[in-house]
């Protein structure tokens, strides 16, 4: 329960009073709010608030004495409020540290209670998610709302709570509308509009309650943010605010709605995300949204998760294999029907990835969000947070869940799951054991169990009918509930494949044009030859990709087919002629990585 008590007085002396008001008690990850409402004599003193007071609390954790820093947010007038989650049950002591001297080094403490919520979520073993406190698995089903704070209360309520029984754990939302909009969410000053971020305070709290966790995406572009906030002090200031705001709920960072277009955009988000690492104590997960992807900006380091935005099969699958860390596609639905993006969520989810609606209807009843309940459903009764791709499959695309026993050298397969898009004949190799078999519809989630189990090696069959897609489901039921049972969320690390370099070793060639010049903003043919007639090189997805020596603008998507011609992006470097890599990495049917490159001077566009 939450209750108003007064501060206590860090020092003997009497203080002038102050209007504060402060929590007693929480549960674990729910927000406990200290309320400070300056007096008289503070107020004049600082007439300025919003930038003239400085306020954060030293938060002194019950277990181990761990301390944490959390900054107080202004909330109008001379109003400031400190927003702090426990993360561990037990008495937690505080201590105000401000350039009020009315403030500095008050202490306090409140109780906080066991959870009611599922609480924060944190990457796990590479690429999956799980909620620390109670190590459970977290499985990602996103919808995106990105003008949350401007949606009319009664239609937000009622599509939050449909997509709560829908089984959705994901909200995408725009921290501050676009430049664009009527309402600003700052005025030219600097000054934040109080009532824009309370209407967002009160929708990621009740998303919260709901135990959805809310991507809060900072700006729409990186030239939007620097119209907003053109000095980097500036952007700091506006990533503590938002930090102090809402980094007490469940949320994590998605830096910019697409980072592609900016002209330093390396550059831009590596100073960003060192404010959230500053300012956010929870250390929340964190990417950036993209129009293709935000992997090549991988060896930056500071991303915790990848996102995806366009829906290809072969670039899902080889990032996913080049990567270590968990991916979300976010351009589930983008201009498709609720049956495409279905297929198109599927598809994702057998490549390892996550995903989130971007739908035009975002309604409460959207179709769209309809077509992804199946899919929850269906991974929910898995160890999702253990399976991994596997490639000895004709006829679809599967992920499984193989072990090797201690002591022992042989693999033990526990959980297969087959996504045939297009109905006929699966075929899928797997280790000998006797397995149960069945057919989910993942149109509808009906399900077609096989009444004779399946003993072998090689499972052969058509879909049960030709009419729309179908999920292979091939287990050993009773393994993988002991399996529940035993690890619970303990697993293997994840299998991680290395890249094949060597000129020898490749299974194809790649024919680029001739020269040792290419224009940007141009046209070129591209073509990979295969080298070897086997099945596995015939299955080869392809993903070619281009960067620029020194530019801060980050590697792009070229193509994900094997010939074909791309466009060299205009804007990929900041100088010409500059050196330019051209990579193409393929991905064989039996789960191997090659890449070929060859360098060009880059000379400006026309």
């Amino acid at each position: 329960m939450v209750a108003i008590v007064a501060l206590a007085l860090a020092a003997a002396a009497a203080l002038p009073a102050q209007n504060i008001e402060a929590c007693e008690s929480v549960p674990v990850y729910d927000p406990c709010e200290i309320v400070v409402e300056l007096g008289a004599s503070d107020a004049a003193e600082h007439s300025t608030p919003v930038t003239d007071v400085e306020l954060r609390a030293e938060y002194r954790s019950p277990k181990g004495g761990r301390t944490k820093v959390m900054s107080a947010f202004w909330d109008g007038g001379h109003r400031f409020v400190l927003r702090f989650s426990p993360d561990f049950e037990g008495r937690w002591d505080y201590r105000l540290i401000s350039n009020v001297a009315n403030l500095d080094r008050r202490t306090g403490s409140f109780e906080a209670e066991p959870a009611t919520t599922p609480g924060f979520i944190e990457v796990f073993n590479t690429r999956y998610f799980r909620h620390p406190l109670t190590n459970t698995p977290h499985f990602w089903l996103g919808d995106s709302l990105l003008g949350l704070a401007a949606m009319p209360w009664p239609e937000f309520e009622a599509t939050a709570e449909r997509r709560s029984e829908q089984g959705f754990t994901h909200v995408r939302a725009l921290a501050v509308p676009p430049l664009s909009a009527s309402r600003k969410a700052f005025s030219a000053s600097g000054e934040p509009d109080i009532e824009h971020f309370r209407a967002l305070d009160r929708r990621v709290e009740h998303l919260h309650r709901l135990g959805i966790v809310t991507d809060l995406v900072l700006g729409n572009s990186g030239d939007e943010l620097d119209e907003l906030f053109p000095r980097l002090r500036e952007k700091d200031r506006y990533i503590r605010y938002l930090c102090a705001r809402y980094a007490a709920y469940s949320v994590t960072w998605q830096i910019l709605l697409e980072w592609e277009s900016h002209e330093a955009a390396g550059k831009l988000l590596k100073q960003l995300a060192s404010s959230l690492r500053k300012h956010d104590p929870y250390a929340h997960p964190m990417s950036t949204g993209a129009t293709v992807t935000s992997a090549p900006l991988a060896e930056d380091g500071w991303q915790d998760y990848f996102v995806q935005n366009r829906v290809d099969p072969a670039l899902a699958a080889i990032e996913y294999e080049l990567n270590r860390a968990p991916f979300v596609n976010t351009g589930i639905g983008l201009g498709a029907g609720p049956a495409a993006a279905r297929r198109q969520a599927w598809n994702a989810a057998v490549r390892g990835h996550y995903v989130t609606l971007s739908a035009e209807d975002t309604s409460m009843e959207s179709p769209f969000a309809e077509q992804m309940v199946p899919l929850k459903q269906f991974f929910s009764q898995s160890r999702y947070y253990d399976l991994q791709p596997h490639y000895r499959i004709v006829g679809g695309a599967a992920l499984a869940l193989h072990r090797v026993p201690r002591y022992s050298e042989r693999t033990v397969g526990i959980e297969h799951v087959v996504y045939a898009e297009e109905p006929g004949l699966i075929e899928l190799v797997m280790p000998k054991q006797e397995y149960s078999v069945s057919w989910y519809n993942p149109a509808n989630g009906a399900w077609f169990d096989q009444k004779k189990k399946f003993k072998g090696d090689r499972y052969r069959s058509r879909t049960p009918d030709d009419k729309h897609d179908w999920v292979l489901y091939i287990r050993r039921e009773g393994k993988k509930q002991d399996y529940n049972k035993s690890f619970i969320l303990e697993s293997k690390p994840p299998r991680f494949r290395e890249v094949e370099y060597s000129p020898s070793e490749l299974p194809f060639e790649i024919q680029l044009p001739e020269g040792n010049e290419l224009q940007a903003g141009r046209a070129h043919e591209f073509n990979a030859t295969l080298l070897k007639n086997t099945i596995a090189a015939k299955r080869t997805v392809w993903l070619w990709m281009a960067e620029a020596a020194g530019s801060a603008r980050g590697a792009r998507v070229l193509g994900t087919t094997q010939s074909g011609s791309f466009n060299i992006p205009a804007e990929l470097a900041q100088s010409y002629p500059t050196t330019l890599s051209v990579r193409a990495i393929g991905l064989d049917g039996a789960g191997r990585l090659f890449e070929a490159f060859r360098t060009y001077s880059l000379l400006a566009p026309e």
